[in-house]
């Protein structure tokens, strides 16, 4: 669909002794199957030690994500942050018809652990066990599905979309109310066996009315995560999905 590539041209600015400057570089998305999008933002969830830089928002809005900086569009598809400082992004796109496409990173869930890259993978075998184990698990929530997962021999995360759509505890104060939220989970390979961390990294949380929710779609690309921005310009191609298209990415759609 997409790919990355890092531009060759290089500003050098000559700054008077003693004057440090932050990195920052201009990042341009080159978005096709354009029309109808209305927000490109980048968000800078974590920080070096895969801390939350700001706690999720209890109030956050589906239609409304919290992002660091917003791209100005310069016509043909053409999107760009101008002046982003250094650091690694996710990626957030909204566009018309209900439609949110977003990117991820594997943040790490113990401390001393490393990320792991947006695009990674596991084996068939841990896979099978974690999403067998995942559905067999009593949820409040009555759509608990693990999207993506990736890692190594030792640990994998997963990300996973939690839904309740069904009448909750929030009834008598917003009648018809759903919730739903990301989250960042991991198994660690212990003792012969794959077994569940008890700590999980909640990426955001929005409650709205089912019925509007059921006509949501939020989708999942790990080529909107993870950009990392330094000091050289940086180009991202990227080919948004058609909503009468084959389902390719996974998250939420209307039901």
């Amino acid at each position: 669909m997409g790919r990355r590539f890092v531009a060759v041209a290089v500003t050098l600015a000559i700054l008077p002794i003693g004057v440090v400057s932050a990195a920052a570089a201009t990042l341009t998305v080159q978005l096709g199957n354009a029309q109808g999008v209305t927000l490109l933002g980048a968000i800078q969830r974590w920080d070096q030690d895969g801390n939350h830089r700001r706690l999720p928002d209890t109030k956050a809005k589906i239609d409304a994500p919290t992002v660091d900086a917003w791209a100005v569009q310069k016509g043909h598809g053409r999107w760009v942050f101008k002046n982003l400082p250094e650091g690694k992004y996710d990626l957030v796109i909204l566009a018309d018809s209900r439609r949110r496409i977003e990117g991820f990173q594997y943040v790490p869930v113990k401390e001393f652990d490393l990320f792991f890259p947006p695009d990674a993978s596991t084996d068939d075998e841990p896979r099978e066990f974690i999403v067998d184990d995942i559905k067999k698990s009593p949820h409040y929530e009555n759509i608990v599905e693990p999207l993506y997962l990736g890692g190594d021999k030792k640990a994998v995360r997963v990300l996973v979309m939690l839904v309740r759509d069904k009448p909750t505890s929030y009834e008598g104060e917003f009648p018809g109310a759903a919730t739903m939220r990301h989250e960042i989970w991991q198994y660690s390979w212990n003792y012969g066996g794959w077994q569940k961390e008890k700590r999980t990294k909640v990426m955001d949380r929005v409650m709205l009315h089912r019925d509007e929710l059921r006509k949501w779609t939020w989708l999942w690309d790990p080529k909107l995560g993870g950009i990392e921005v330094g000091s050289r310009p940086i180009t991202l191609e990227y080919e948004l999905p058609q909503p009468s298209g084959q389902r390719k990415l996974k998250g939420l759609y209307p039901h």
